[in-house]
């Protein structure tokens, strides 16, 4: 009778690359499902994250649209939206997936610029809003 060990076995199965590596960054966003739960004494945000992203990601990536926090002036705050035509500002209760990017300088980036940016992604767990994610220390990919 031939014996493998459970470690030897498990070694085959760890991926070499993060799971979200080979993901979609937009869709792993989209399907952070976030509920708001009403009483009449409280009001809660519960946020479930895929597994892919549960824990966070150090080195995740992402490419979309720029929406400076000051247009014109070079500075770390942006909004990243995955489609121009579909974002949280046009007046549609419905829009596209978003995310608050804070960058390690200041850049100057335009509006509606498409950039990629690499950063740690941070779970938001506050359970009193509905941002679910933020990425930090971001560094520009390309421009």
């Amino acid at each position: 009778m031939r014996s493998t060990s459970l470690l030897a076995l498990a070694a085959f199965a760890v991926p070499t690359t993060p799971l979200w590596a080979n993901d979609d960054p937009w869709a792993l966003l989209a399907a952070i499902e976030v509920d708001e739960i009403i009483s009449d004494t409280s009001y809660t945000v519960k946020k479930t994250y895929p597994d892919a992203i549960r824990n966070g990601a150090q080195e995740f990536r992402i490419t979309g649209y720029a929406v400076p926090m000051f247009p014109g002036v070079a500075g770390r705050d942006l909004l990243l939206v995955s489609d121009m035509g579909d974002c949280p500002f046009c007046g549609q209760p419905d829009h596209g997936a978003s995310l608050q990017i804070q960058l390690d300088e200041d850049v100057l980036i335009e509006e509606s610029q498409r950039i990629s940016v690499i950063g740690a992604l941070e779970l938001v767990d506050d359970p009193e809003t509905w941002q679910a994610a933020i990425l930090r220390g971001a560094r520009i990919a390309d421009l």
